[in-house]
């Protein structure tokens, strides 16, 4: 038997959250999952976590989707943009298949209630169990800044999150699992300490899908300007793969540590084209860097194709992206009240 706080453990527990849910067996999960809105959503997102969400919903699992305004301040000093940038979040959500009848989208500044589970979450933690969560310790690292109460508490405002609407899965890749952890430790701690069943236990939906670098081999993200945006063009895309930088050798060969610009290129095309990277090297092979790029950028753009136009369609009906996050925050409000009121019942606090 595995050690119940171990690697294998989550994903026992995953597995068998997987094969319940491949089966039909969907009824009694709820999964939360989210991004924040600091600029716009890649091929990274897409392929990380997007996609799996589209999946779930459409399996039949209760989906819901926060954009995490209010986590925008925990490493930055302006929130400029920040609109535009939640327009475009939800925009992208619809192009790519996210059904609003079936998912409830709603942002984190809009649904009070859930913010006010804060107050009794921040009782059931230690401050040396929020300085060693490993997200914390990187963002502050990353950004540079002074621990911020809010960046210390992030993890108790992501477990607010996932328990406000009784999530009880949440996709996530190994590294986030500690937050995983937490939030089903302060579910715990809440119904121990108040002697009442209020929130669920909580596991990791492990996603099997390998991490997408961006076009030079680094980490995916828009401020290194290597990621291809799920808003681009046809044109862009050719244009920031034509300049992403590869290396001298002709041949071609799938080889991320000693030739990372190449061999992102050559993952990018793999997961657009459901083959191994490896074949599509050695079917270039001397055909250099140049047949490559083409190669990659058709097949990019033939995978993004319908999402694109789906997504046009949206960009010229901001009314109607305004009414899918009003009527998501309405909903979420509604959830959030209820469940509020539930744990100040189970707290004695209701007058």
């Amino acid at each position: 038997m595995p050690n119940e706080g171990s690697y294998e453990a989550a994903l026992e527990r995953s597995n068998k959250i997987q094969a319940d849910i491949e089966s039909g067996k969907t009824e009694g999960y709820t999964m939360l999952t989210g991004d924040r809105p600091t600029g716009r959503l890649h091929l990274g997102h897409y392929f990380g976590t997007i996609r799996e969400r589209v999946r779930l919903q459409d399996l039949g699992v209760k989906t819901n989707i926060v954009i995490a305004d209010y986590q925008v301040i925990t490493d930055r000093d302006t929130t400029e943009h920040i609109r535009d940038n939640v327009y475009n979040m939800v925009m992208d959500y619809l192009a790519c298949g996210i059904d609003p009848e079936k998912t409830m989208i709603f942002t984190h500044s809009a649904v009070p209630a859930e913010n006010q589970l804060m107050l009794p979450f921040l009782s059931l933690v230690s401050k040396s169990e929020l300085e060693r969560n490993p997200t914390v310790k990187a963002e502050q690292e990353a950004s540079g800044h002074t621990l911020t109460g809010l960046l210390l508490t992030y993890p108790v405002h992501q477990a607010c999150d996932i328990l406000f609407c009784k999530g009880n899965i949440v996709p996530v890749g190994r590294d986030q699992l500690p937050h995983i952890e937490i939030t089903d430790k302060i579910g715990r701690r809440f119904n121990e300490r108040f002697n009442a069943k209020v929130f669920p236990e909580v596991a990791g939906l492990l996603t099997s899908t390998p991490l997408l670098p961006g076009l030079d081999g680094r980490k995916m993200s828009k401020s290194y300007g290597n990621a291809i945006s799920l808003c681009m063009t046809e044109e862009e895309t050719a244009k920031l793969i034509k300049k992403s930088k590869t290396d001298s050798e002709r041949n071609i060969t799938f080889d991320p540590e000693n030739r990372p610009g190449v061999s992102a290129l050559l993952t990018t095309a793999g997961i657009c084209t459901g083959r191994d990277p490896k074949e599509i090297a050695d079917e270039i092979g001397m055909g250099g860097a140049g047949q490559l790029k083409r190669y990659t950028t058709e097949a990019v753009n033939t995978y993004f194709a319908p999402i694109r136009e789906r997504r046009h369609k949206y960009e010229n009906d901001l009314p109607y992206i305004q009414d899918v996050l009003h009527e998501g925050n309405r909903k979420a409000q509604e959830v959030a009240d209820k469940t509020l009121e539930e744990v100040r019942e189970a707290m004695g606090m209701m007058y």
